[in-house]
């Protein structure tokens, strides 16, 4: 995953300082989003991974797919990029990354927390001032729940992750006990 991450950066950063230039972060972002799924899809990743089709072809398959009255000319220069150098399949990647450097750009952060029981909307609001503070962003909280957590919560943050679930402290008390 590390590999791929690496090779998607340079066509993210790159994305990103043309979307910049251009004033359409948003616009970039559903664009490289839409693209990246629907490189996901089973009969689009056939077609990329088939030698038969010259990149061209693989690229223009793509944008005809996602709609050519839907992207702008530099999305579609990066597909062509992208298919000339076989990396259609980092599509995903680089949209991740993208978005990444889109939140940085922004000063937000996207956060998760997860549950092991629904959080009342005043936990909720108590957790995002926390987190706001802490990582001096503004911060959108995505929540769920998972009840093998037994309590408390992990709370993910980019690189950040804060495991104050019950589950998390009886494996660190278990490890510490075996070694």
């Amino acid at each position: 995953m590390a590999e791929l991450s690496t090779l998607a950066r340079p066509y993210a950063k790159a994305a990103f300082q043309a979307a910049l230039d251009a004033g359409a972060l948003v616009k970039w972002s559903e664009m490289l989003g839409y693209a990246g799924s629907v490189t996901q899809s089973a009969e689009m990743g056939k077609l990329l991974s088939n030698p038969g089709f010259t990149d061209v072809q693989q690229a223009q398959a793509l944008i005809d797919v996602c709609g050519a009255d839907q992207l702008n000319e530099g999305i579609k220069n990066l597909m062509f990029i992208l298919a000339e150098n076989k990396r259609l399949s980092l599509l995903p990647q680089i949209a991740e990354q993208y978005e990444s450097l889109k939140a940085e750009q922004e000063k937000a952060v996207d956060v998760s927390i997860v549950s092991a029981f629904d959080l009342a909307e005043d936990q909720t609001h108590k957790l995002t001032q926390a987190l706001k503070a802490k990582l001096n962003k503004d911060v959108r909280v995505t929540t769920s729940t998972d009840s093998s957590l037994v309590g408390g919560v992990i709370i993910r943050a980019g690189d950040l992750v804060i495991d104050g679930s019950v589950r998390g402290k009886l494996a660190k008390l278990a490890e510490a006990m075996n070694s």
